[in-house]
């Protein structure tokens, strides 16, 4: 799936993604797939997966589109 980083913030870890149509999908800065310190920046397109988390929906496996 596709979407886009709604915002993010880096001393937290994280965030949420746009997706069209359809709810913003909480991101964790552990489902981020690169090396080096994990973060995103707002209005980037991403790829990921959603799985069930504790509270919701979330963000998996996500890399830059």
């Amino acid at each position: 799936m596709q979407g886009k980083v709604k915002w993010f913030n880096a001393e937290k870890g994280f965030g949420f993604i746009e997706r069209e149509g359809g709810k913003d999908v909480f991101v964790h800065f552990s489902a981020i797939q690169m090396d080096g310190f994990k973060t995103l920046e707002e209005g980037q397109l991403v790829e990921f997966d959603i799985v069930e988390g504790e509270r919701g929906p979330q963000a998996a496996n996500v890399v830059k589109a």
